[in-house]
């Protein structure tokens, strides 16, 4: 292994207790590979058994924690006890390969998909209608503003979610921050435009950790962590701007969680609006942070060169791999081995099972050009 690349292979101990080996995380990514009750699939245990080898740490596909939050055709949830035992298995599958287990927590809120959820209504902060697609849906009708009791029900959905984490062997859960889902609905002036004491548009953030943390102190039994993951900018005017993410993360640190996950698909994108730089975003938050709370970055790592650079340059404590690990479930141990010339850098249209991918996520793969790099 190449002495750039020593970095990435040092071990952690995060402030919670939670021990990883190395500085690498499995990005979540969406399989749509859940069963038709959406409980976690074989596909999905074998997807994620070939993935565990290498990286410290798996941040599974985001599970959504109420009825009316799900976002995606074969989510998982995280919904009900009966989710447990599926669970368990991945958290079981995940440690076999020497990773810890984090589950992504969700609401998809205005971004849920309405033939998905109760009565086909959409919930947010503020009866704002979403201005472009996020994802792999264009979702289009207006939500209905949440009261606030039922904020409150929300926020003590996210804690039984985590509970049932802790009881499935677990190591830790993300909060989904990013990506235009509920959580970043509420700290955003475009879509939350409230009159209750959730005006304060950080609340919702900082009383789900609290709620969170209050779970985890009563029931896990060993060091249990809590991360967030947010996007640094949106493109909607007002929308979140630098300006808004340093102040998230001001609360975020006071709030005395383990890590911080930027979300990007270019880890060297500059700042949209709000601050001139030649500094991409995740070097000007490295910045602002200072050291003091693990920071992760993401966004088209496909070489250990990319993730080396990202460390050394970007000033991130972690890289997450996404679709390079979908495309070489071994990228990590090739790189450990010595072996990074034999890496591959694309499907080709016969190796679905090779790379052991669930065919729902196949699918997409074919159809979403330029989303996975494959051989046409």
């Amino acid at each position: 292994m190449k002495d750039n690349y020593q970095k990435l292979f040092q071990d952690f101990t995060f402030k919670s207790g939670v021990h990883v080996k190395n500085r690498l995380m499995m990005a979540p990514m969406t399989t749509f590979s859940a069963d038709e009750n959406d409980y976690v699939s074989k596909d999905e245990l074998d997807y994620y058994r070939e993935r565990a080898n290498g990286v410290g740490t798996i941040v599974t596909a985001c599970a959504y924690v109420s009825k009316n939050g799900k976002g995606f055709d074969g989510q998982m949830g995280i919904d009900h006890d009966d989710k447990i035992e599926g669970l368990s298995k991945l958290a079981d599958v995940i440690h076999s390969g020497g990773a810890k287990g984090v589950v992504q927590l969700y609401h998809g809120g205005r971004l849920a998909v309405p033939r998905l959820i109760p009565n086909e209504e959409t919930v947010s902060a503020s009866t704002v209608a979403p201005l472009e697609d996020r994802g792999f849906y264009s979702i289009k009708q207006s939500p209905r503003a949440l009261t606030t009791e039922e904020v409150y029900e929300i926020i003590t959905d996210f804690g039984e979610a985590t509970r049932r984490a802790i009881e499935a062997g677990f190591d830790g859960v993300e909060l989904h921050g990013a990506s235009g889902y509920l959580i970043q609905q509420f700290v955003s002036p475009h879509s939350n435009k409230r009159n209750d004491e959730f005006e304060n548009r950080l609340l919702f953030s900082l009383k789900l950790i609290e709620e969170v943390k209050k779970v985890i102190n009563e029931y896990a039994e060993k060091p249990f962590l809590v991360g967030y993951r947010f996007s640094p900018e949106e493109p909607e005017t007002p929308g979140i701007t630098m300006k808004e993410t340093f102040e998230l993360i001001d609360e975020l640190i006071r709030a005395d969680i383990d890590y911080l996950h930027i979300a990007t698909t270019d880890a060297w994108a500059n700042p949209r609006r709000g601050i001139v730089s030649e500094k991409s975003r995740t070097e000007l938050i490295a910045e602002y942070i200072n050291g003091r709370i693990p920071l992760v970055g993401v966004g088209s790592i496909h070489t250990p060169k990319d993730a080396a650079l990202l460390v050394e340059k970007g000033k991130t404590d972690f890289v997450a791999i996404g679709r390079a690990l979908i495309v070489d479930p071994h990228w990590v141990e090739k790189v450990q081995n010595h072996e990074e010339e034999s890496i591959s850098k694309q499907l080709k249209q016969n190796e679905q099972h090779q790379a052991v991918i669930p065919t729902p996520l196949w699918k997409l793969i074919l159809e979403i050009e330029g989303w996975v790099p494959i051989e046409r």
